[in-house]
C-alpha cells in the first residue's frame, strides 16, 4: 500500500499534526451528530450550537497531549493505551459540560452523554484503525519480506515466546502446533493451535518457513522424537534453550537458538549424586590443569559450584588463562572461594611442585592434553612429551607432595589406538597405573570418554558455517562413527567418577550408541529448512566425503578388554587394564624420550606398538620435522 508507506515515511511532527487535524475534524462531527441523534432528525444550521461544538476539540487537544496520545507509537499501542484514551475522553467531556453549564452555552444537555460515548468510540476506532493499516496493510504489502513461523508448543512457555515475537517486526506468528487435543482449534492470543496434521497445509497456506520449538523442560528422548518428525518437512527448525539455563536467568524467552546436536541425540542425563560431585572438592584445594579448555573449563564451573576453599587454575595459554578466570571472577557461585590463575606447562616439574606445597593441593582435575588426532600426527613429538610424559610429571609431583587425588581426564581414542594421539593418552594412562603402586596415599584415577559436544573442533559448528556458505558440508568417510556427549554431563561425570575407586581404577562412560557423522550431517541440513543434493545435482547443500585423515579411524571403543564392571553409578563403569611396573616403563620412557629427540618417529612407533595394547598405526610417518629432514637430505643428496 502506497499510501501506508507514504505515512511511514513522513516525519515525526507531521505525523502528530495529521492525528490532531484528524482529531480536531472528528470532535466536531461527533459533537454535531449527538444532536442530531438527540433530536432524532439532521438539524440545520447548528450555529446556535457552534460555541460548545468548537469547544469542545478545544479542550481535548491540551488534555490529549498531555496524555501522551500524539507520543504512542500506533502500530504498538495496546491495553495499557486504551485504559489512557477512556481518562483522557472522561476528562475532556466533563470539562467540556463544566464548561456548557458555567458559560451557559447553547447545547443540549442529555446531548453531551451522548457526546461522550461517540467521542470515545471515535478516538478508540480511529487509532485502531491506523494500527490495522499500518501494520495488518503492511502484512500484505511485505509478506516476502516477513518471516512467517509456527511455535511447537502451546504452553505457558509458547505464549511468551509469542509475545516477544510480536515485538520482532520481521516475524509473524502464524499458529501453534501442539499434541493436546483439548487445545485444538483454541486461539491463543488471536492465534489459533493446531494439530501436528495441520503442519503440511500451514506450510502450504502461509509460506512457513520455520518452526520454534517451545517446550523447554521437554526430555530429551522426547524432544529427538519432535525433531525426527519434523525433519522431512521444508522448514528450518530452532529451538528455546533449556528450562535450568532459562530458570538461572542466563537466556530468555526470546532467546531463539537453533537445534544443537543433543537434541538429536536424544540422551536423557542422570542427575548427579550430590556426595560425589562434592567428595574430593567441598572446603578442600582444588587444581586444574589445562583450565582454559573445553573440559577443563567447565570443570572448573562445576568444581566452583561446590565450594573449594582454593581453586588453582593452571593454564599454558595467556588467554584461555584470562577468559576463564574472568568468567569465574564474576560468576555469581565465586561465594568464599580463593582464584589462583597460574602461566605454566605440566613439563615443569619444580612450578608444579611449588603450587601443590604452597598451597596444600588436595585435588587435581588434569586437563592439559593435546587432544586433535591430525595435529598430534603432524606433530608427533611434543604431543607425545606434552600428553604422556607431561602427565606422568604432573602425577610423579602430586604423589610426591601429598596430593590425595589425581583425575587424569582421558579419551575413546586411548582403547586400540590408530593415531599418536591416542597411544600417548593410553601412555599417560599406564603411568598412573604405575604409580599407584609407588604413591599408595595418592588415589590416581582416569577417566575415559569420547567427543565432547561444543568443544574446539566440533562438527556441527563447522557443518552449520560450511551450510552458511552455501555448502558443500564435508564428511570424513560414509560409515564413520563417534560417540557423543554434552560438555556439562562429560565435567559433571568426570567429577563423580574421580571420587569413586580405591587407586588406579579407569572408570570408563556411559557413551549411549554410536551416532554415524554422515547421518548427522544430513539431520542438520534438513532441520536447517534445506534440502540435501541428489547425485543429479537437486537439492541445496551437498556432502562431499574427503577421506580418514592422517591416524583417524572408522569406530572408536571405550574398552580395551572385556573384564568390565559396573559402579554404584549408572553411567560410569569399571575397566580392568593391563599396564608395565614403573621401572619398566620408566625404561620405555628413556628409550621414547632418545627416539623422539633424534626425530626417529620409525623407533617410536615401533615402540608404541610394543607397549600399547592394540596400537596399530594406519597412515605412514606425517609429521612435518621428520618430512622435512628427509626432504632436506633429500635436496643435498
Amino acid at each position: 500500500m502506497k499510501i501506508t508507506h507514504s505515512l511511514l515515511g513522513l516525519p515525526r511532527l507531521y505525523k502528530r499534526m495529521i492525528s490532531i487535524s484528524v482529531d480536531v475534524l472528528g470532535l466536531c462531527f461527533v459533537a454535531i451528530l449527538a444532536i442530531w441523534l438527540r433530536f432524532g432528525e439532521s438539524v440545520f444550521p447548528v450555529t446556535d450550537y457552534v460555541p460548545a461544538i468548537f469547544l469542545l476539540p478545544l479542550i481535548a487537544l491540551p488534555v490529549f497531549i498531555t496524555q501522551g496520545l500524539y507520543r504512542a507509537v500506533i502500530r504498538y499501542i495496546g491495553h495499557k493505551f486504551a485504559i489512557t484514551v477512556l481518562s483522557s475522553v472522561s476528562l475532556v467531556c466533563v470539562i467540556w459540560a463544566a464548561a456548557i453549564f458555567m458559560l451557559d452555552l447553547a447545547y443540549p444537555r442529555s446531548a453531551i452523554v451522548i457526546t461522550w460515548l461517540l467521542a470515545l468510540f471515535y478516538i478508540s476506532a480511529t487509532r485502531i484503525l491506523a494500527r490495522w493499516l499500518l501494520s495488518e496493510g503492511m502484512i500484505k504489502k511485505d509478506l516476502l519480506a516477513r518471516k512467517r513461523v509456527v511455535i511447537f508448543g502451546a504452553g505457558s512457555s509458547g505464549k511468551q515466546l509469542l509475545s516477544a515475537i510480536s515485538k520482532i517486526p520481521d516475524l509473524k506468528v502464524i499458529g501453534f502446533i501442539d499434541d493436546d487435543k483439548s487445545l485444538h482449534k483454541h486461539d491463543i492470543a488471536s492465534v489459533r493451535v493446531y494439530a501436528r496434521d495441520d503442519l503440511q497445509g500451514l506450510i502450504e497456506d502461509n509460506a512457513v518457513s520455520e518452526v520454534f520449538l517451545a517446550i523447554p523442560s521437554m526430555s530429551a528422548s522426547r524432544r529427538k522424537a519432535v525433531l525426527e518428525w519434523l525433519e522431512p518437512y521444508p522448514v528450518k527448525v530452532s529451538t528455546l534453550p533449556a528450562m535450568d539455563e532459562i530458570v538461572a536467568g542466563k537466556v530468555s524467552f526470546s532467546d531463539i537458538r537453533e537445534v544443537d546436536i543433543e537434541d538429536l541425540l536424544g540422551r536423557d542425563q542422570v542427575p548427579p549424586q550430590p556426595e560425589l560431585l562434592s567428595k574430593c572438592i567441598t572446603n578442600q584445594v582444588v587444581m586444574i590443569s589445562g583450565a582454559g579448555g573445553s573440559i577443563g573449563s567447565e570443570l572448573c564451573r562445576k568444581v566452583l559450584r561446590q565450594s573449594p576453599k582454593i581453586l588453582v587454575l593452571y593454564e599454558m595459554s595467556e588467554f584461555a588463562l584470562y577468559s576463564i578466570e574472568r568468567e569465574l571472577r564474576h560468576s555469581n557461585e565465586l561465594g568464599e572461594t580463593q582464584l589462583v590463575g597460574v602461566l605454566g606447562s605440566v613439563l615443569d616439574a619444580a612450578k608444579l611442585r611449588r603450587i601443590m606445597e604452597c598451597y596444600g593441593v588436595n585435588t587435581i582435575y588434569h586437563a592439559a592434553a593435546y587432544k586433535h588426532v591430525p595435529i598430534v600426527e603432524h606433530n608427533i613429538q611434543e604431543g607425545l612429551i606434552n600428553n604422556a610424559f607431561g602427565t606422568h610429571i604432573a602425577a610423579k609431583t602430586a604423589g610426591q607432595c601429598g596430593v590425595q587425588n589425581f583425575v587424569l581426564i582421558s579419551t575413546d581414542k586411548a582403547v586400540r589406538p590408530t593415531n599418536v594421539m591416542g597411544a600417548s593418552k593410553r601412555l599417560a594412562e599406564m603411568a598412573l597405573q604405575a604409580l599407584q603402586l609407588e604413591y599408595p596415599d595418592t588415589r590416581f584415577v582416569m577417566v575415559r570418554f569420547g567427543n565432547v559436544l561444543g568443544s574446539s573442533g566440533s562438527v556441527i559448528p563447522l557443518f552449520r558455517k560450511q551450510i552458511a556458505d552455501g555448502g558443500p558440508v564435508t564428511v570424513t568417510h560414509k560409515e564413520i562413527t563417534r560417540y557423543f556427549m554434552t560438555i556439562p554431563e562429560a565435567a559433571s561425570l568426570v567429577v563423580q567418577a574421580g571420587s569413586m575407586g580405591v587407586g588406579g581404577d579407569v572408570f570408563v562412560l556411559d557413551m549411549g550408541e554410536p551416532v554415524k557423522i554422515a547421518d548427522l550431517a544430513k539431520k542438520v541440513i534438513k532441520l536447517s529448512g534445506l534440502e540435501l543434493m541428489d547425485e543429479s545435482g537437486n537439492g541445496d547443500i551437498e556432502i562431499q566425503y574427503t577421506g580418514l585423515r592422517p591416524g583417524e579411524k572408522l569406530y572408536e571403543e571405550l574398552l580395551i578388554g572385556e573384564n568390565v564392571d559396573g559402579t554404584d553409578h549408572p553411567r560410569i563403569m569399571k575397566a580392568h587394564e593391563e599396564y608395565l611396573a614403573y621401572e619398566s616403563l620408566m625404561e620405555e620412557f628413556i628409550q621414547l624420550e632418545a627416539s623422539l629427540n633424534d626425530y626417529d618417529y620409525d623407533a617410536v612407533l615401533q615402540q608404541l606398538a610394543r607397549i600399547v595394547s592394540g596400537f596399530e598405526h594406519t597412515s605412514g610417518v606425517v609429521d612435518y620435522l621428520q618430512c622435512g629432514l628427509l626432504e632436506g637430505i633429500s635436496n643435498r643428496e
